[in-house]
C-alpha cells in the first residue's frame, strides 16, 4: 500500500511541476500564448493517469488487498512504465514544438509504446479486480470464500 501511496505522491509532484514549467518555458521562449504543444496535456497526464488514478487503486487495495495476487505487482510496474514513457514524449515532443524544432517517429512510437503499456497495466488491473471480488464474494452461507477455505484449514 505505502508503495500506491509513493507512487501517487510523486505523480502529484511531477505533475504540478510539469504544469509549471509548461508555463515558464514557453514564456520564456516567446511560445505564442495558446498556442498547440503537448507540454499543456503532460500536466493533466501526470495528474490524471498518475495521481488519481493511483489514489483511486489505493482505495481499492485497502477495500480488496488487490496485492493479494501476483497479477498486481506486474500492473504496478507496467503502468507506471507506460505513464512515465507516455508522459516524457509528450515533455520532449512538446519541448521540440516550443523552440521550434521538428519532431521525429521516434518519439512517437515510444509514445504508443507507452500507451500500449497503459493499456496492458488497466488489463492488469482489471483482471487482478476480478481476482480480488471473487475471492471476497460470499459463498451459500454467508462467508466469503477466503474465509471458508481458511475455515476449512483450522
Amino acid at each position: 500500500m505505502r508503495k500506491l501511496y509513493y507512487a501517487a505522491f510523486a505523480y502529484m509532484i511531477a505533475g504540478v511541476a510539469s504544469g509549471l514549467f509548461y508555463r515558464e518555458f514557453t514564456k520564456l521562449n516567446d511560445f505564442p500564448e495558446g498556442g498547440s504543444t503537448q507540454l499543456g496535456v503532460a500536466h493533466t497526464h501526470l495528474l490524471t493517469l498518475g495521481f488519481v488514478v493511483l489514489l483511486i487503486v489505493l482505495v481499492l487495495e485497502k477495500v480488496f488487498t488487490l496485492s493479494a495476487s501476483k497479477l498486481f505487482t506486474w500492473f504496478f510496474w507496467v503502468y507506471n512504465a507506460g505513464v512515465v514513457a507516455t508522459s516524457a514524449m509528450l515533455v520532449w515532443h512538446g519541448s521540440l514544438t516550443v523552440l521550434g524544432q521538428e519532431s521525429s517517429k521516434m518519439i512517437a512510437g515510444i509514445a504508443g509504446a507507452g500507451h500500449i503499456l497503459l493499456t496492458a497495466g488497466m488489463v492488469l488491473l482489471f483482471l487482478a479486480l476480478g481476482t480480488a471480488l471473487r475471492r471476497s464474494q460470499p459463498s451459500g452461507d454467508g462467508m466469503p470464500a477466503a474465509e471458508i477455505a481458511g475455515s476449512a484449514q483450522g
